[in-house]
């Protein structure tokens, strides 16, 4: 059975005290790899890596950083199908969407900032006619990188691939649970031939790995993608260390449909905003808000076309739902659908496992696509992050009833607006709590665009120039003339 490694100043190494975990394909159940157990101790091997990296690496012109990274983009693109059958084994999604999605947009990613960094400018102030001041933008040394399993090397590059271009080493941790094609691409590093330290992969628990990236006295800047508790944890640490820290949390996203809308488009785009990648996004629009003169048309159709989605073994052509990540998620999730139902909550679909889907896959965390009516904005089901495929239906009347409907948890990622009202539509642009709006579109994604979340959704920017800026620092130089 494979024993996945750490990646370590340029090499493949096992965990220094020789422990690993398991790791389950979700989709059966059952063990198929071993993930590093690491210890503080490899965090610290890979902090040395990183450290003695940073000069040769910081100082390297920017167009040879970035033909390293479009070289790791290019072996990556080549392997495509491998690294999209390995990302559903060891996720669970659907085979189609991680060779349509996941693969090819950390392939962008690396791609996108490997080129952007060719492009830089510098802000200058002419003072007073006396004295010219110009901005340096430095890198800001080692950077640790933790990201979760949902969307394992999407996400994972989405952070590495802007700390390196920046001229930042990085110590990285992926999510225990999702592991395998973090380990790829530190194989791809290797055949790259990027310099050892540069990038370092720690595998391991977030008690253990995280935490010890997190409170490292020489990682000095912290990027987190993850659950809103573990993030506090990650703030509280970063804190009396001054820390720059970015971190990319929860959603409970609204999806606001009015009556104008164009309904076909509405109602397919709600349907993969609820459940694609099995509700397992953090972008998904679970709570769904419909104006009442559409109200009954819209439920009728939705639970129409729910019920049409096929639950299947994600290996498997015509899949449409694969399997939740893990038993945790699994049993999670039915909890919700069973408070829905305490909470008053009419299950109109779903709301339990499938039949077995076949016989390999007797095992396996799948759970039937689930809409849910009848529930009061303020319950539990429709204010915390479930994370699943599981949401709910409610209409309202207003716009301001349907904007405090909104606006309505603790969390602020994303909104998505369904009308044909232009002015309607820059008026919930403004009054929406979310860091991204949408209007008549879901999950339209610009890498140039700052990406991330208010309230308890996130803190700081990512993406375009907030990543590169983010993994700088900036230095103002003034000379008098």
């Amino acid at each position: 059975m494979l024993k996945i490694k750490n990646y370590i100043n340029g090499q493949l190494v096992e965990p220094q005290a020789g422990r690993y975990l398991d790791n389950v394909e979700p989709a059966t159940g059952k063990v198929y790899s071993h993930v590093p157990d690491s210890e503080p101790s490899d965090v610290e091997r890979a902090v040395v890596a990183a450290e003695q990296a940073f000069p040769s690496w910081s100082a390297m012109p920017a167009e040879e950083r970035s033909q390293r990274m479009l070289k790791i983009a290019d072996l990556i693109e080549a392997r495509i199908d491998e690294f999209a059958k390995a990302e559903t084994v060891d996720n669970g999604k659907p085979l189609a969407l991680a060779r349509a999605v996941d693969i090819p947009r950390a392939v962008k990613n690396f791609r996108f900032f490997a080129t952007s960094i060719l492009h830089s400018h510098s802000e200058s102030h002419v003072t007073g006619g006396t004295a010219i001041n110009y901005t340096l933008r430095q890198p800001r040394g080692i950077a640790g990188l933790i990201s979760p399993w949902n969307l394992p090397l999407y996400l994972f590059s989405w952070k590495v691939a802007p700390a390196m271009a920046t001229g930042n080493t990085t110590v990285a941790k992926p999510s225990e649970v999702t592991p395998m094609t973090a380990y790829m691409l530190s194989e791809i590093c290797c055949e790259a031939g990027l310099p050892p330290g540069v990038l370092n992969v720690v595998h391991g628990l977030g008690a253990k790995v995280g935490a010890a990236i997190t409170a490292h006295p020489k990682i000095m800047t912290i990027s987190f993608t993850g659950g809103t508790v573990t993030g506090r944890e990650v703030a509280k640490a970063a804190a009396p260390l001054f820390k720059k820290v970015s971190l990319e949390m929860g959603g409970k996203n609204p999806n606001i449909v009015f009556a104008d809308a164009d309904m076909d488009q509405a109602l397919d785009n709600s349907v993969r905003a609820a459940f694609a990648n099995q509700g397992q996004i953090c972008l998904c629009g679970s709570r769904i808000f419909v104006e009442k003169s559409a109200f009954d048309s819209f439920v009728e159709r939705f639970i129409r076309a729910t019920k049409a989605l096929k639950v299947g073994d994600p290996l498997e052509k015509g899949s449409d739902q694969g399997s939740l990540v893990s038993k945790a998620q699994f049993e999670k999730v039915g909890n919700y659908v069973n408070l829905a139902a305490e909470e008053g909550g009419e299950i109109l679909c779903g709301g339990a496992p499938p039949p077995p889907v076949n016989d390999r896959c007797k095992d396996g965390y799948f759970f039937q696509p689930t809409a849910i009516v009848g529930l009061g904005t303020d319950c539990r089901v429709n204010q915390e992050e479930i994370f699943g495929p599981v949401a709910t239906i409610t209409p309202f009347e207003t716009e301001d009833e349907v904007i405090d409907y909104a606006n309505g948890t603790t969390y602020g990622l994303s909104a998505s607006v369904w009308t044909q009202n232009l002015n309607r539509a820059h008026r919930f642009g403004e009054r929406i709590d979310s860091g991204t709006i949408w209007v008549n579109c879901w999950l339209l994604r610009d890498l140039r665009v700052p990406f991330g979340g208010m309230k308890q959704s996130g803190l700081g920017r990512e993406g375009g120039d907030e990543a590169l800026r983010f993994f700088t620092e900036p230095k103002n130089v003034c000379i008098q003339t």
